[in-house]
């Protein structure tokens, strides 16, 4: 068992997805840390994974509450002393097109899957600092990734979460915590009546739930979006193109229509490792553009 005695928290674990992830994480050796809003069901699954011969505790709570949250993280450490896994899988819907939705719906969403796990990651990240070891699992979706009708708030949201990773990775690293995210696809409460049944039929939650050993364990990348779903697995990436220098001057925003098709051209295009490489990149080529200027007016 490649997690033997990590500890793993998992939210939103009461049923669903969060549950197969607790069951399968548990089947790997960890303990396990069964988070739900509701407590009766965050203590069912606990007690599942218990009579399975299995160590587990429920912390009750929604993951927005950053007082719970805190306090649940605390009572954690109390007892078994760390945490090694951070599943960020806590999440609802108020699907409606953008015309009929409500802020209140937005922020409702924003509040639960991003600053939800915000929250949580903050919870975990000193203690996965001090022992120098941490793998984080942000729970993100194609809806996030490249839009859906009737899903701004949730599209939004978990875009924000790659976000999220791409940073918390970048820092982390000098203490081995790595932070992924998992896109998944998975026939559960929010997915019925998204998609027909056929489809939901290949859709086992336990599907996705594999991949949690390829981002939580030793050998785990950092800042990999993993697409996952009836047993298909594939990578997504943010990339960036080579590029155009357009330059400045009068007609400057005429040429870049002009030479749009080269610009979004996608043969070369890079995934950057940090933020600031664009920046870096544009300083070079517009460096470039001016010395290419001054030999042609040496010559």
């Amino acid at each position: 068992m490649q997690l033997q005695d990590r500890v793993a928290i998992v939210t939103g674990a009461g049923g669903g997805l969060g549950r197969t992830h607790a069951l399968f994480l548990a089947r790997q050796g960890a303990r396990i840390v069964v988070n739900d809003v509701s407590p009766q069901q965050a203590e069912a699954v606990a007690q599942e994974i218990r009579d399975g011969g299995g160590a587990a505790m429920a912390l009750a709570g929604s993951v927005s509450d950053e007082g719970a949250i805190g306090e649940g993280v605390g009572a954690v450490l109390a007892r078994w002393g760390r945490v090694d896994i951070l599943v960020n899988n806590a999440g609802i819907l108020r699907d409606k097109s953008f015309a009929k939705m409500t802020m209140a719906d937005f922020r409702t969403v924003i509040d639960v899957h991003l600053m939800g796990a915000a929250i949580c990651s903050k919870a975990v990240w000193d203690p996965m600092r001090e022992q120098r070891h941490g793998r984080i699992v942000m729970t993100t979706s194609s809806s996030g990734l490249y839009g859906n009708f009737g899903q701004a708030n949730y599209g939004a949201a978990k875009m924000a979460l790659v976000g999220l990773m791409q940073t918390l990775a970048i820092e982390g690293a000098k203490y081995d915590i790595r932070v992924n995210a998992l896109a998944p696809t998975a026939a559960t409460q929010m997915t019925h009546g998204v998609l027909p049944d056929d489809s939901l039929a290949r859709l086992d939650p336990a599907l996705v739930s594999n991949a949690l050993l390829a981002l939580t364990g030793d050998a785990a990348p950092t800042r990999a979006i993993l697409c996952a779903g009836g047993g298909h697995f594939a990578v997504a990436n943010v990339t960036l193109t080579d590029g155009v220098y357009i330059g400045d001057g009068p007609h400057a925003a005429d040429r870049l229509i002009e030479r749009w098709d080269e610009v979004r051209d996608r043969n070369g295009e890079t995934v950057p490792e940090y933020g600031f490489f664009q920046a870096e990149r544009e300083v070079v080529s517009a460096r470039n553009a001016a010395s290419r200027r001054a030999a042609a007016s040496v010559g």
